[in-house]
């Protein structure tokens, strides 16, 4: 029952240190206003509206800044409906830019399948591939591995990035590849 809030970060991914990221939320709800928590406490920022969403922007982040948030949509002291949690991840990118690629090409028919590939020139590294909108990473990879997505339809449209790790004692983080646009015809 009730309204659902969506939430994701814009753009996704890890963030290094003094980078920025918006966290969205919106909601087909109305009289209420959008209000956002990390870790169960009110963050004081103010959302900038745009119809029915919220943007949260978090600007020259710190590692005092990492953890999950989630939005609540208040009218007074009464929450009517609360978004899933978003974690925010900050650390030195250590390792050089991936390439994201995309098969047979950025246009595609519906009920094409559609192959993607991240790669970064490290051995050892596992990858992350993102699709804008999403709560959560859209698909774990290797480095170099290709993911089919199979017979694509308007859902899968949008904007897809990588960004690749090493796990040693503790976790590099390369930067966040080009964006790459699919569109579903």
């Amino acid at each position: 029952g009730g309204p659902t809030i969506s939430i994701f970060l814009k753009p996704p991914g890890t963030i290094p240190p003094g980078g920025s990221t918006t966290i969205c939320c919106s909601c087909e709800c109305d009289n209420g206003n959008f209000v956002l928590f990390r870790g169960g406490h009110r963050v004081n920022t103010l959302p900038r509206l745009r119809g029915s969403r919220a943007e949260f922007s978090i600007s020259n982040v710190t590692q005092g800044d990492t953890g999950g948030y989630n939005c609540h949509y208040v009218d007074g002291d009464t929450v009517l409906a609360r978004s899933e949690t978003v974690e925010v991840r900050v650390h030195e990118f250590r390792l050089p830019e991936p390439v994201l690629s995309v098969l047979p090409g950025h246009n595609v028919a519906a009920g094409t399948d559609v192959l993607f590939r991240c790669t970064l020139a490290h051995p050892r590294a596992g990858c992350v591939l993102y699709l804008e909108g999403w709560v959560t990473e859209f698909k774990h990879l290797s480095n170099g591995e290709v993911y089919k997505l199979s017979r694509v339809h308007k859902g899968y449209e949008g904007h897809y990035s990588c960004q690749c790790f090493v796990k040693n004692a503790s976790f590099e983080w390369s930067a966040v590849s080009k964006t790459l646009d699919l569109m579903v015809r």
